[in-house]
C-alpha cells in the first residue's frame, strides 16, 4: 500500500456505504490495512462482558475502521470534499494542497 494521503485529525467526507455523505475527524490511520477510523461514523455495537478495565459490561458503541477508498479530505477553503495533491515549496518543504483551489492543507 502507496502512502496514504489521509492523516490523523483531518476532516473527512465519506463517499460510499451507509453513512453516505456524513463529515468527521480522523482518530487513527491504518496504513497497512489502508483504513481510517472516522469519529462518529460505523458506529457499530459490541457486547462487552464486565472485567478489570470495564467495570460496567453490557453493549458498547464504538466506530469501526472504513475504508480509506471510501473517504475524502475536505478543504477548509472550499468546503467540499477535495482530491489531495501534494507538492514542494520554494524552501524544500513537502504540503498537501487542494486540487480545486490550491490551499495548502498541512505540511507533510
Amino acid at each position: 500500500m502507496n502512502s496514504l494521503k489521509v492523516k490523523k485529525d483531518d476532516v473527512v467526507e465519506v463517499r460510499s456505504g451507509k453513512d453516505c455523505g456524513r463529515r468527521g475527524k480522523v482518530l487513527t490511520v491504518f496504513p497497512k490495512e489502508g483504513k481510517v477510523v472516522v469519529e462518529k461514523v460505523n458506529v457499530i455495537k459490541r457486547h462487552q462482558r464486565a472485567n478489570q478495565k470495564v467495570r460496567q459490561g453490557g453493549i458498547i458503541e464504538k466506530e469501526n475502521k472504513l475504508r480509506v477508498d471510501n473517504v475524502m479530505v475536505v478543504c477548509s477553503k472550499c468546503d467540499k470534499p477535495v482530491r489531495v495533491a501534494k507538492k514542494r515549496l520554494e524552501d524544500g518543504k513537502n504540503v498537501r494542497t487542494c486540487r480545486k483551489c490550491g490551499e495548502v492543507l498541512d505540511l507533510i
